[in-house]
């Protein structure tokens, strides 16, 4: 079995790569092309993923590769490395300061390596499982707020404009009318290393990839949180919905959560 540290060590290197590609693209025009009307993609993303992925291959030839752009390369392989390349591409064209790289690393289905980097601030989030998780090489840890009247949570939309969609928008504003207010950033990514971080007390979304949560939940679960679906089940990261919190805070979300489901 490969190293836990080696592995964390190409993660960081590439995540760090990427970044620097990301962030040299900003002082240059950002032309997408579409996946959908309101779903972007620009060169930056491609090269970021093509990037990454040659540097695994050096290192791993023998690892499977699952990416958003690109999609699935040896999937029958034990170790996965699950890739967003431009977590938040729409805040990346139009230079709102929240999108991330984002490199989860999983042996035979389990967390085991996450790298986040958020931009452009560049705090790198890291995670072993079972050594914790860091924020610029210090220990971070989830938030103590127990009273979900007290708590700040963040959460996001699909580019799909469907029933979900409009489910989710009025959950949004009941857990507004609950809390000290619903904060919206449009990068998952960066949604769940600021849970991780204390920075939010807990997030939820639908509609969610494995590239979106991959490395996210490993952090946050380092940090501390709780990972679950809505309902509080285990949640797979093939899995579309999505709900992390402090732990404190959980079981009152799901039960809000299962009471606006059954209005």
């Amino acid at each position: 079995m490969p190293d836990l540290n080696h592995i964390h060590d190409v993660a960081v290197h590439g995540g760090k790569s990427a970044a620097e590609l990301i962030l040299s693209a900003l002082d240059k025009p950002r032309v997408p092309d579409y996946k959908s009307k309101t779903d972007l993609v620009t060169k930056t993303d491609k090269e970021s993923e093509q990037l990454i992925c040659e540097l695994i291959h050096d290192e791993f030839p023998e690892h499977g590769i699952l990416a958003e752009e690109s999609g699935s390369s040896l999937p029958d392989a034990d170790y996965q490395w699950i890739i967003d390349p431009l977590d938040g591409t729409t805040n990346f064209v139009h230079n709102y300061p929240a999108f991330a790289v984002s490199i989860g690393v999983y042996y035979k289905n389990k967390p085991m390596v996450a790298c986040i980097i958020e931009l452009p601030a560049y705090n790198v989030y890291t995670a072993i499982k079972g050594c914790g998780a860091f924020c610029n090489e210090t220990p971070i840890s989830v938030s103590t707020v127990d009273e979900l009247g007290k708590s700040l949570l963040v959460t996001g939309f699909g580019y799909t404009h469907d029933d979900v969609w409009s489910k989710n928008m009025e959950l949004y504003k009941q857990f507004t009318g609950l809390t000290h207010g619903v904060r919206r950033l449009g990068a998952a990514a960066v949604d769940l290393c600021h849970v991780a971080s204390g920075k939010v007390d807990g997030f939820w979304e639908y509609n969610l990839h494995p590239w979106d949560s991959a490395a996210g939940i490993l952090i946050a679960k380092e940090a501390g949180a709780t990972v679950s679906k809505m309902d509080g089940s285990d949640y797979s990261i093939f899995d579309s919905e999505l709900l992390v919190s402090n732990s404190l805070i959980h079981k009152e979300m799901s039960d809000k959560i299962s009471e606006f489901d059954n209005t």
